[in-house]
């Protein structure tokens, strides 16, 4: 079945697109008030926590700052480090030392934020550290080894640059370290991620929120507990905030270290974020999936209560418009207003039948007497065409034809006596056609030749009757000569157009066909008139057509190619006997 069409101007139309109108935009306008609430709510979370993780990542530059201001003191000022860089004497070098760790001893408990303070002599391949208590021996000794291998080789520096402290890896945890080169000697600190990581457990992020550190390339350092989704990305830079994670569940801010290439991180899931506004979110959401629910409730009440009425009057409608005044609006439950209108439209259509079988009446007697009129124009025009085969004959003195000849005229006006039927069987019509060719076959021997092919389905439906006749003696009239023979066909087939199946008659012969004049008369629908008088055989069946059909038959004459006339009948395949 295809798509019905609908048509813009229609009732229907206009309201289905009126209620998506008011209702779609009120949808998009709650969906966007949630997503805008959300992204107010996300802004303001992330700006709170951007300021506080900037506060924290201040305060352990300013400490690693202190720490590297001592360092350069230290160089600067210190001249046990100078010593040490240039003993006179292995003792005076040793004294040195011993001095250097003492004050170091002294000052490592100034500094909260580094675990280590370091000297070490690349001539001598020593190395001297103080540690802060609480640093357990293995972590010590796994430092020391790493520096010792790392000094053993060509260290660069980072000292100096944009960032002073670099990260590093040792084993399994991060660390922070400052080297200062002096001459001989390379003095430095260094912290574990995890004593920069003490403070920030007091930063409030929520039961699920986490605080991390992380190098310059993304690598997760240390982090207050372990995170939900391990597929946070932290290379995006931290200018602005952002949200990352397998289903981007986590709002990410960060603050990058003045002093060192790592940053402070603060990760914080998305519903964390929301968990103020819960109801809120749902109340839309249910709202949003409730009105696109009733969308479809509301064109079934709106189908039911107006659409279905209107569609019911339109359908009569369209029934009477196809001249079927006997029908009416069946009682249905409807609105006021509907039933109203149904009583009254029904009332209505009563009357107009009352008033349309009278005038039918009168009318139908009229058509009746003018019908037969137009079926008797046809019997002189072929009587006297008989009357002249029959003399023709005679001449010749050919009794056997002459015989044959008066059997098929008797046939013939048999059929006639019975013409003024409406319609008779299209077996009949075929059967009378047969006769009436022979007639012309005998009249013309060796120059005429007819073929008839209707399929068996077909012989009981009613047609008009003498109507292939009058075409055929059209194409007798015009087109049989001496010159050479000539050839007639009629094919009678069903065809179909849409839902409409229609009886096609196409007769052809093979003679010189139609004159352009006698094409425009047709076709303008006048009777043809030429040097040899009025023609109107074709006007004839073309009257007797609208008669009996209206506009649903029709009749179209053209020219055959090479050569011939061909003529196209159209008759309704369903007709009232």
């Amino acid at each position: 079945m295809g798509i019905p069409k609908l048509s813009w101007n229609s009732i229907r139309f206009k309201l289905v697109v009126g209620l998506f109108l008011v209702t779609i935009p009120l949808i998009t306008l709650l969906i966007y008030n949630n997503y805008y609430s959300i992204s107010v709510v996300r802004n303001q979370v992330a700006l709170s926590n951007k300021n506080m993780i900037s506060l924290y990542m201040a305060q352990i530059d300013t400490q690693l700052q202190d720490a590297e201001r001592n360092l350069m003191s230290l160089v600067t000022y210190d001249y046990d480090i100078q010593s040490m860089d240039d003993p006179n004497s292995g003792d005076e070098y040793q004294l040195a030392k011993h001095r250097v760790s003492v004050k170091l001893s002294n000052e490592i408990v100034l500094y909260k934020s580094v675990d280590a303070f370091f000297v070490y002599s690349q001539t001598r391949q020593d190395l001297l550290d103080v540690f802060k208590a609480g640093v357990p021996f293995s972590e010590r000794d796994q430092v020391e080894q790493y520096l010792r291998r790392w000094f053993g080789g060509q260290p660069h520096l980072e000292g100096g640059g944009e960032h002073s402290w670099f990260t590093q890896k040792i084993g399994e945890d991060y660390y922070m370290l400052k080297v200062i080169s002096y001459g001989d000697l390379y003095i430095g600190a260094w912290v574990n991620a995890k004593t920069l990581l003490v403070p920030l457990h007091l930063i409030d992020l929520g039961g699920e929120g986490t605080a991390l550190l992380v190098t310059e390339g993304g690598e997760t350092m240390i982090s207050t507990q372990s995170l939900p989704d391990d597929h946070i990305d932290f290379t995006k830079g931290f200018l602005q905030y952002h949200l990352s994670g397998g289903k981007n569940n986590m709002l990410i801010v960060g603050e990058p270290s003045q002093k060192g290439n790592f940053g402070l991180v603060a990760a914080i899931p998305e519903k964390q974020i929301l968990q103020n506004l819960p109801r809120i979110s749902r109340t839309i959401e249910i709202i949003s999936l409730a009105s696109i629910g009733l969308l479809p409730i509301s064109l079934l009440v709106l189908r039911r209560i107006l659409l279905l009425p209107l569609k019911r009057l339109l359908a009569v409608m369209r029934r009477i418009n196809d001249g079927n005044f006997n029908v009416r609006i069946e009682p249905y439950p409807a609105s006021d207003e509907f039933l109203l209108v149904n009583h009254t439209f029904n009332r209505m259509m009563s009357q107009i039948e009352e008033l349309k079988i009278s005038v039918y009446e009168e009318q139908l007697s009229k058509q009746k007497a003018e019908l037969q009129h137009l079926q008797l124009q046809i019997n002189p025009h072929f009587f006297m065409n008989s009357l002249n085969i029959m003399y023709s004959l005679a001449q010749v003195k050919n009794f056997e034809l002459i015989q044959e000849m008066t059997l098929c005229l008797v046939q013939y006006f048999r059929f006639m006596f019975r013409s003024n039927l409406t319609f008779v069987a299209l077996r009949e019509e075929l059967q009378h056609v047969r006769n009436y060719m022979r007639i012309q076959e005998l009249r013309y021997p060796n120059l005429l030749t007819c073929r008839i092919d209707a399929p068996a389905f077909l012989q009981h439906v009613p047609v008009p009757p003498l109507v292939i006749q009058s075409f055929l003696e059209n194409s007798m009239k015009h087109g049989v000569t001496q010159d050479e023979p000539i050839h007639l066909s009629v094919d009678v087939d069903l065809k179909e157009t849409g839902l409409a199946p229609y009886i096609e008659m196409i007769i052809r012969d093979t003679g010189c066909g139609f004159s352009e004049h006698a094409l425009a008369q047709i076709r303008s629908g006048n009777r043809v008139i030429d040097e040899q008088g009025e023609h109107i055989g074709i006007w004839n069946v073309r009257k007797r057509l609208q008669l009996l059909y209206g506009d649903q038959a029709s009749i179209a004459c053209y020219n055959g190619f090479p050569r011939g006339a061909v003529v196209e009948l159209k008759l309704p395949y369903y007709v009232e006997t």
